[in-house]
């Protein structure tokens, strides 16, 4: 039983600190700052921090390939493609309807874990990805849902982001942590990210200087990769313990706080239809709940 409190204790605080990411983001993306740009930044903060506690703990980077798949399949399925997602869609749509989209991410998990047979099919979780589906619509649908209908685009690709963040949970659970540690995996995948993610920024026009006077956009920036890692890496901690479903429910923390944020931060408000929305989110991912709260 406290083994399971501690569990939720976790789920509560990642949710939080998650849920602040959303608003902060808001700032840098508002003002011109592109996904790859950030991604580079959130990269090296990543190696600074985890790769400086994996040094000071006397532990390092396993050279082995199947480590590096890891540390890839963490990479892509957890940063490079569904921030550049989430990032791209942020500069045109409330941060707190990002958050609500980001809270789909446990009914994106739901059939991905069915499919790879680590859950069982149950009516009840199907009717949660319905309450999931019709959330999406309630905010797609009504023209006085969106402050801009003309954005309906960018709720869709804002969509890949759980879904990728359903895959990774699943990805981690079948692929393994190969024995390594939550900070281990996210400096070796802070790694992939920077090699990957800097010719893309350049190629793209995207890179961001820390070599300039810092404005309110680039400290956004930097404020938003350490909560973001800190998160994170508590995010792979809690697969590790408890499964990608399990895990995956911070989601709903993390859509409601970042809700409350990006209301008290940026002074949003939403319209009736992004309420019925929320509840009904989060009806859904209440349904889709595992069958147990932990592994044994």
């Amino acid at each position: 039983m406290k083994r399971h409190a501690n569990l939720y204790f976790a789920l509560i605080l990642m949710g939080a600190v998650w849920g602040a990411v959303f608003p902060i983001t808001k700032i840098a993306v508002s003002t011109g700052h592109q996904a790859y740009g950030i991604i580079v930044w959130q990269s090296v903060i990543g190696i600074v921090l985890s790769g400086g506690i994996t040094l000071l703990r006397g532990k390092r980077l396993p050279w082995a390939r199947e480590a590096w798949w890891l540390f890839f399949g963490i990479a892509f399925f957890g940063s490079l493609a569904p921030n550049y997602f989430s990032y791209t869609a942020t500069a045109h749509l409330p941060a707190g309807i990002i958050s609500i989209v980001i809270g789909l991410v446990p009914l994106f998990a739901m059939p991905i874990s069915l499919v790879l047979g680590f859950e069982k099919p149950s009516v009840i979780r199907a009717f949660g990805a319905l309450c999931g589906a019709a959330a999406i619509f309630l905010i797609v649908g009504p023209s006085a849902s969106l402050p801009d209908p003309t954005k309906i685009g960018y709720l869709f690709l804002a969509l890949f982001a759980p879904l990728l963040y359903g895959f990774e949970g699943n990805f981690v659970t079948w692929y393994g942590t190969r024995g390594l540690d939550a900070v281990q995996i996210l400096f070796g995948a802070s790694v992939v990210g920077l090699i990957i993610s800097v010719p893309m920024a350049l190629g793209f026009g995207q890179m961001i200087s820390p070599f300039q006077a810092w404005q309110p956009e680039e400290w956004a920036i930097l404020i938003a990769a350490l909560l973001n890692w800190g998160a994170y890496v508590g995010f792979v901690w809690l697969i590790s313990k408890a499964g990608p479903v399990f895990a995956s429910q911070v989601a709903y923390l993390i859509t409601g706080w970042g809700v409350v944020w990006s209301m008290l931060f940026l002074g949003e408000r939403y319209s009736i239809w992004v309420w019925m929305a929320f509840a009904l989110m989060i009806l859904g991912v209440i349904l889709v709940q595992p069958r147990e709260t932990a592994k044994g």
